[in-house]
């Protein structure tokens, strides 16, 4: 028999408030073991401590949760369960792996880590500027602890937000992510669960807000026990691109919405996350009465009533005080693509309370525009400026009208959707790495129009997003990689370079062959940043840019993301975009031409009454951002922009009093 836990730990271990439903739960008098296997007709507990190994028998309630109160355990202890006197599996909702995915469960107490956050205060969401990274080619080592030594100088670039690509723990040692099945555990490819929550923790003592990918509408190919201990947590009567669909609306599906609920819960509590980002809720497809995405971000929101976990299992208030009714909450963001108002709609208004939507429409247009992007889904869009200035003006492009692509309506009207609630960018994880090189816009765009776009981007009203390395234009790519076992990871090599017959340059053998091997070390290792590039004299001025453009946003108020944008956006001729930027005693006109030289006049913008005058704030053509500089030309009176190339100009009103003075 294990020696009973020591009185020492029973003495730290307080009552826990939020009890999290699934999972092994370390209390004062020992570990709470509970676990989803409906149709299992006996279930066995073992938790073993070095050698020695233990079996419980669990009970089971009415909806098929076993339940095993062991006092004897304790973190550090191993578990696992066997169904009808199969073999030994780990727990679905296991905090940590410490052998892989296929390998025994681990005990962990999620009090044991010393928080030194308590100064922190949630983001306000007009303050929102997201920075994508993967944490495995974030740095060299490709690790949480690593990622935390370099948060000073993402801190620095003047994002607001981390957002990090979903750590649920996956097969093999290299993944986007996407392909999880320990929902609850933190990679350990990267790190042990207190490596996680140190990352947090400095993150919030630099500033920084911390938001988190998760992944509920798929399980990944390899390691993915659930569907043996609760086949109902799936249903055939959908489908999505990754097959069968999670069952959100059939018989079993409250247990699924609690189990997917007490996931998202774990990270906000258990790790300080300031926020979610769901993946592709599209494909979460529920034809129930309630919306489970509408539910989840309710119960996330319901959680900021102002409580968390500290070390002593004692809840403490968060900060949530605010000037104004734009609340101080853990943000759920959505990546969708269907274009649809209610999900950013306030539930009052029968709305789902997303707090941020991802608005493709922009970084499509954009890419059209200015890389001629026509294949795919890109063919639904011309990349004009009039296209651009509506994607500004509204929101999105489509709101209702046929989708070439598709061959059906795409969109609702964005009327009453509040801009800030919209994500947009230039870069992400899914538009450069599932192209297949894995080539990041700038790549093969002229370094002037990139300069413009990416003036365009933090200057507009919506809430922005960089993808890791982006802000000094890394040279190197994201590929699509992959660390399955022998023969699946075949299969996905092989699936991946079918998908890109359909492209004329990798039609042919000798072109497919060009597709990197996405299971190939070689692949991981290429796509990693190198941070040394920053200081060449062609990436440093990128980043100079990039600064300066964020250093404006955050001190300027009239430059945050907003609910609506005043100044409407106008495309005054076929190669440029402008809007007015507008609050209190800040006043900025906006113009971005991303094609070839000439002069734009904004007075339909603004014109200038009295002595007034609009002067230069940034010009992207300054020698500041590039080494061979050609700044636009300004009249401040009318006010109008004499662009000798691509480039991007910012202009503030200078009031006649001042000017005078």
């Amino acid at each position: 028999m294990m020696t009973p836990v020591a009185s020492a730990f029973r003495r730290k271990i307080d009552p826990i408030v939020r009890e999290p439903i699934f999972g092994a739960v370390p209390s004062r008098d020992g570990v709470r073991f509970r676990v989803w296997a409906p149709a299992a007709h006996g279930v066995e507990l073992r938790v073993r401590r070095g050698s020695r190994v233990e079996s419980h028998q669990p009970l089971k309630d009415d909806e098929g949760i076993w339940t095993a109160h062991v006092t004897a355990a304790r973190p550090g202890d191993q578990y696992a369960y066997v169904l009808d006197d199969g073999e030994p599996l780990p727990d679905p909702a296991s905090r940590c792996q410490p052998d892989g995915v296929h390998g025994w469960s681990e005990i962990v107490d999620p009090c044991a880590f010393a928080w030194r956050d308590d100064a922190w205060k949630r983001l306000d969401p007009r303050d929102a500027v997201l920075y994508e990274l993967h944490v495995g080619t974030f740095t060299p080592e490709g690790t949480f602890a690593a990622a935390a030594e370099r948060l000073e100088d993402v801190r620095d670039l003047g994002v607001t937000a981390i957002e990090i690509m979903p750590v649920a723990d996956f097969p093999g040692s290299r993944n986007w992510g996407y392909d999880g099945v320990c929902l609850f555990a933190p990679a350990r490819a990267y790190g042990r669960p207190d490596d996680l929550r140190a990352l947090v923790d400095r993150a919030h003592r630099l500033g920084l807000a911390v938001v988190l990918d998760v992944v509920y509408n798929h399980f990944g190919p390899e390691g993915a026990y659930l569907h043996r201990f609760a086949p109902a947590f799936f249903t055939d009567r959908h489908t999505t691109p990754w097959g069968v669909a999670i069952n959100l609306d059939g018989p079993g599906s409250s247990v699924v919405r609690r189990f997917i609920t007490d996931n998202a819960l774990h990270w906000i509590d258990e790790y300080h996350i300031d926020g979610l980002r769901l993946d592709a809720t599209h494909a979460l497809v529920d034809e129930g009465p309630r919306p489970f995405v509408a539910e989840l971000v309710a119960a996330c929101h319901r959680y900021e009533a102002g409580h968390r976990y500290e070390a002593s299992h004692r809840y403490t208030q968060i900060h949530t005080d605010t000037d104004d009714d734009v609340p101080h909450h853990v943000l759920v963001y959505a990546e969708d693509h269907r274009n649809l108002a209610h999900m950013v709609e306030d539930a009052a208004l029968g709305g789902w309370d997303v707090d941020g939507v991802w608005a493709d429409d922009f970084h499509h247009i954009m890419r059209r525009m200015i890389a001629g992007d026509a294949y795919g889904y890109y063919g639904d869009y011309g990349g004009s400026t009039e296209e651009l200035a509506t994607a500004l003006r509204d929101g999105w492009l489509y709101s209702g009208q046929r989708s070439p692509t598709k061959g059906q309506p795409r969109g609702t009207d964005p009327s009453r959707v509040a801009l800030r609630r919209l994500v947009i960018c230039l870069q992400n994880h899914d538009q450069i790495g599932n192209r297949a090189l894995g080539d990041r816009i700038h790549r093969g765009v002229d370094p002037a129009v990139w300069r413009a776009a990416v003036a365009l981007l933090l200057t507009a009203p919506m809430t922005p997003l960089l993808f890791m390395g982006q802000e000094w234009s890394a040279g190197t790519p994201f590929l699509f990689f992959t660390d399955f076992e022998p023969e699946l990871g075949r299969k996905v090599v092989e699936g991946r370079r079918r998908e890109f017959r359909e492209f004329p340059e990798f039609s042919t053998p000798e072109g497919a062959a060009r597709i990197p091997d996405s299971q190939a070390p070689e692949t991981f290792a290429a796509s990693k940043l190198r941070w040394s590039e920053r200081t060449r004299p062609e990436h440093a001025c990128v980043l100079a840019l990039h600064r300066e453009l964020l250093r404006l946003r955050q001190n300027v108020r009239a430059m945050k993301a907003t609910d609506d944008a005043e100044g409407k956006a106008i495309a005054p001729d076929g190669e440029t975009i402008a809007f007015r930027r507008r609050d209190g005693d800040a006043d900025l006109l906006v113009a971005v031409r991303l094609n070839g030289a000439g002069r734009t006049d904004l007075s339909p913008l603004a014109s200038t009454a009295g002595r007034d005058r609009w002067d230069a704030v940034v010009t992207t053509e300054d020698p500041r951002f590039c080494d061979d500089a050609m700044p636009s030309r300004i009249d401040p009176a009318v006010p109008a922009v004499e662009f000798l190339r691509p480039g991007a100009v910012i202009l503030k009103r200078v009031t006649s009093s001042l000017v005078e003075k």
